[in-house]
């Protein structure tokens, strides 16, 4: 038997424009996604678009029940921006009382809410002044955290700024994943820069506030693994590490954005256009606690071909291919449980000990009605095997000292996943599209149901 450290959060994670759906509804105003939908409808799965998702805005009550009875204690999820201060600026109404009523019920139902700013959901209005690309968008940012407070204070203990900030970095700017979808490695790098400080700038508020609780960021982070232990191949390595994992881990946990990460910046012509007073900033405004999301492995090598100055994270790394590695052929991504492990030795050993959890881990797969039994329960076995093989890895990290206090899957009901639509699936509950968005149990729930209730397996 493994069990967990007593009041560990047993829960999942969501967001607000993959669940909540009503997206121009309620006196919500678009986002980039609500644009892009309405721009370029063929780049989205089956034409899904953020309109509906998974109606959460109208089943919040029952999915809160659906919460209870697979023993969960907490449940991290977003707050729309653009539904909170349509506007930038005028306080809705109508979105306080939805987001009051839906924290209050997870508390009547001894639910631990943690609440997240920023998912990816850049307000259009924003957008069109130009993003995370302009200054504006870091005191526009810190105003609506401090609304967020203000309203949601009492019902909220636990904060965080943002979710995967590298994501909206990469993808936007890099990838052409998410919108604007453009390669422009030095918009990038100010793009990750005011995100930095609109995170900071975020935290001030909390803390000058007076607010009770604790703030944080949630990272999408992992130690990085290097094809050899030559010399060009670690040097990738580091130079990942400096990119990927300190950028946002150094100055959020440790107040200051590594020397190192600035000089290669500055050889690279990147440096983004700062503010004189933002260093202070930084090193004043600690967060309390990481959340760390964790699906797959970083592996890197000495780049293939080099231009300088840099124009791609390629030019610093390439990805490596382990040849010896398991993968989700649905997702793409390589299986590595061992690197919870790793990731809770790094928190312990490099960043003070810091009180971090798993934010995020799941498994996504397509076509789950393949494995639907005779009584209409999808036998999801594969998803309680990986998370029994990632949990023994961060079991054996909090036994070795790491200061971990729970585990979230990413989902707890099927969810819309931005271009992907519903193609890949990862909730306890099935979300049937073609049945009015019916929701049913997959065995996975019942096994968590199990480790809640048991602290452990």
């Amino acid at each position: 038997m493994l069990t967990f450290p007593k009041d560990f959060l047993w829960g999942s994670a969501a967001s607000a424009p993959q669940t909540e759906g009503h997206a121009l509804d309620g006196g919500k105003t678009a986002t980039t996604w609500d644009k892009w939908f309405e721009l370029n409808p063929e780049k989205f799965n089956e034409n899904q678009g953020p309109e509906v998702t998974s109606n959460v805005y109208e089943h919040y009550k029952e999915d809160i029940q659906r919460m209870k009875e697979i023993g969960m204690n907490s449940y991290r999820t977003s707050i729309s921006w653009a539904r909170l201060l349509p506007d930038g600026k005028t306080l809705n109404k109508e979105a306080v009382a939805f987001y009051r009523s839906y924290f209050q019920e997870l508390r009547d139902n001894d639910i631990e809410p943690i609440m997240n700013l920023f998912h990816f959901d850049m307000p259009w209005w924003l957008m069109e002044k130009g993003g995370w690309e302009t200054r504006e968008s870091v005191d526009a940012f810190a105003f609506y955290a401090k609304t967020a407070f203000e309203e949601f204070g009492d019902l909220i203990k636990r904060w965080a700024t943002f979710n995967e900030p590298l994501v909206h970095i990469e993808c936007g700017y890099l990838y052409g994943f998410h919108y604007p979808a453009i390669v422009d490695f030095k918009k990038a790098i100010q793009v990750g820069y005011h995100t930095l400080m609109a995170h900071v700038k975020a935290v001030e508020a909390f803390k000058q506030g007076g607010f009770e609780g604790e703030i944080g960021i949630i990272l999408n982070v992992t130690p990085t693994y290097a094809r050899s232990n030559e010399p060009a191949d670690m040097e990738a390595k580091r130079k990942a590490d400096l990119l990927i994992i300190k950028s946002f881990l150094d100055p959020c946990v440790l107040g200051e954005i590594p020397a190192e990460l600035s000089q290669m910046i500055k050889e690279n012509d990147l440096t983004p256009v700062t503010v004189e007073t933002d260093k202070e900033a930084i090193k004043n405004n600690l967060v309390d606690y990481i959340g760390i999301n964790y699906y797959q492995p970083m592996r890197v090598k000495a780049p293939v071909s080099v231009q300088t100055p840099a124009q791609t994270p390629a030019d610093f790394f390439s990805s490596y291919d382990w040849p010896e590695k398991r993968i989700n052929p649905y997702r793409g991504w390589e299986i590595y449980p061992e690197a919870l492990y790793d990731v809770a030795m790094m928190m312990k050993n490099d960043y003070n000990n810091i009180p971090w959890y798993v934010s995020e881990n799941g498994m996504g797969v397509a076509d789950e009605e393949r494995f639907l039994d005779e009584n209409g329960m999808i036998q999801d076995d594969y998803r309680i095997d990986f998370m029994k093989e990632h949990l023994t890895q961060l079991h054996r990290g909090i036994q070795e000292g790491s200061s971990c206090f729970g585990y979230h899957t990413w989902t707890f009901v099927d969810c819309w996943s931005w271009l992907n639509g519903y193609r890949n699936r990862y909730g306890f509950y099935r979300v049937d599209l073609d049945n009015n968005l019916e929701r049913s149990l997959k065995k996975s729930g019942l096994w968590y149901n199990d480790l809640s209730k048991n602290n452990g397996f």
